[in-house]
């Protein structure tokens, strides 16, 4: 039986509707991908969905998990209205919808997430808590790497700082996803009279503390130069507006002190082919100012016949490099079948990309310098093996974006923890150069150093310590990618399978 206390709080959420509840703790989740420590949110939201579907059927579970992502995925994806409507002039009400209809989408997982929970439900709390947050654990890995795969806000990044993140250098973050999910399955257990369960789980949230830290040792140290030009998405590739542009993007250049000057994502908006016939003397003057100071200049390399890449263009290295980008995205880089129709209707320019063919890092000062573009950096399995141990390991990570499709809210800082995320699974620093925000500097253990305001023009001057090393979970999962944590999610499903058949 229920204590008392718990029969009138699940009597109060039967009188006011959970559905509502639980759609408000998804907003919840949500609020904690924000700076600082607002970390304890994305249990206390979790915490509540598992007390919510605890006792549930597999239909009206799946209609919580279905709710709680609505209000997750629209609250924390709200921004991409800004790219559709402002950007893509699509109507409000289309573009609203098409918002929302991506949301309901990848709430879909989290729907059969918990029906699969209720399904195999066991009357055993301790059980019970690990299928639930091993459903809760496949649905983001899914999220995750199916159909070329949008983990943006996964669980784990709200943990970029917090007791948790001491686990990202062992098990990454959707190890740590698992455990917030423990964490939540033991909240919603201990309401029902079963303490032991949450206890379990928070002396595995706080081991983490005691766990090794240490993996990577210093490979010195790299004066970069991070430029922030600002300038308004609608002005990026007016065709009227590009020489201005230019002018504005050479005096950052020619202002930079660092022995790497890093531009952000495609900051030169048309095929450098066609900037050499259009604007010939802007690229010389780029190209002396390099002469200088190293430069990384975000542009588009490749033909029309072959595709064009959106790249970084090396320039004054003493070695020719270039670097394309490799995880591109679905309906803005590229198109997924039977959707033609509607990418073009939004006129993004060069909607189907095609893809980079190397991994390698470029070789500046001494270090090593792995770029990645725009939301790569979410998926530290696919450049794993550009951090591994060795002569050829990037000692420096290094993220180029232009989130001035999305304005400035909220984005940039989901963006950013993402980054802290990576830094402390691999133990290497990360710099960023964005258009309009967050231009920042992170050192290996994920704390931001440097960092220029949001919509201001600027170059931020900084010095990074690489790091060389493998962490526990660089080398995992350079050895067998994710496969270790889809067996550790799918083994106690397994088993709740079989022993409810055999019953």
């Amino acid at each position: 039986m229920l204590p008392a206390v718990n029969r009138k709080l699940l009597l109060g959420l039967e009188i006011l509707g959970a559905w509502p509840i639980v759609m408000l703790a998804g907003v919840l989740h949500t609020a904690s991908f924000s700076p600082g420590l607002a970390w304890p949110l994305q249990l206390l939201a979790l915490a509540m969905l598992a007390h919510a579907s605890w006792d549930e059927t597999p239909a009206r579970a799946a209609r919580h998990g279905l709710l709680f992502g609505l209000g997750w995925m629209g609250s924390g994806l709200w921004w991409l209205y800004i790219s559709l409507h402002d950007f893509g002039h699509l109507p409000g009400v289309l573009a609203g919808a098409a918002v929302l209809l991506l949301a309901f989408v990848l709430s879909l997982y989290f729907a059969a997430a918990l029906a699969l929970a209720a399904k195999l439900r066991d009357q055993r709390p301790a059980v019970h808590a690990l299928i639930w947050a091993s459903c809760w654990l496949v649905a983001e890995l899914a999220r995750a790497q199916w159909f070329s795969g949008f983990p943006w806000i996964a669980s784990g990044y709200a943990h970029a700082v917090g007791p948790l993140s001491h686990w990202a250098p062992w098990i990454g973050v959707y190890g740590i996803t698992a455990l917030a999910g423990l964490v939540a399955a033991g909240v919603a257990a201990a309401l029902r009279g079963s303490g032991r369960v949450l206890m379990g789980a928070l002396l595995l949230m706080g081991g983490g503390l005691l766990l090794p830290q240490q993996f990577t040792e210093s490979a010195g140290k790299l004066k970069v130069s991070l430029l922030q030009p600002n300038v308004p998405q609608d002005q990026k590739f007016d065709r009227a507006l590009i020489e201005a542009n230019l002018e504005q993007l050479l005096r950052q250049i020619e202002s930079a002190q660092g022995q790497l000057v890093v531009t952000p994502e495609s900051v030169v908006p048309l095929p450098m082919d066609w900037m050499l016939e259009q604007y010939p003397l802007q690229v010389e003057r780029i190209k002396r100012a390099a002469a200088g100071h190293p430069l990384l200049l975000g542009t588009f390399l490749g033909n029309e016949r072959e595709g064009f890449v959106n790249s970084l263009l090396a320039l004054g290295t003493p070695q020719p490099y270039s670097y394309g980008k490799r995880h591109l995205l679905p309906f803005g880089e590229t198109i997924p079948p039977g959707f033609a129709w509607f990418v073009h209707a939004l006129g993004i320019p060069m909607d189907s990309q095609a893809r980079g063919q190397h991994q390698r890092a470029l070789a500046i000062g001494g270090q090593l310098v792995r770029p990645l573009i725009c939301y790569e950096d979410l998926f530290g399995e696919d450049f794993v093996d550009s951090v591994q141990a060795g002569p050829e390991g990037a000692t420096v990570l290094l993220n180029v974006s232009n989130l001035a499709w999305f304005g400035p809210a909220m984005v940039q800082d989901q963006h950013l923890q993402f980054s802290q995320m990576r830094a402390l699974e691999f133990q290497r620093p990360f710099i960023r150069s964005t258009n309009t925000g967050a231009t920042a500097v992170l050192d290996h253990k994920g704390q931001v150093t440097a960092r220029l305001p949001a919509v201001v023009r600027d170059v931020l001057e900084a010095e990074v310590e690489g790091r060389r090393g493998a962490t526990p979970y660089a080398r995992w999962l350079g050895s067998v990618g994710l496969w270790p944590l889809w067996g550790l999610a799918v083994l106690p499903l397994v088993l709740a399978w079989r022993r409810r058949r055999a019953r």
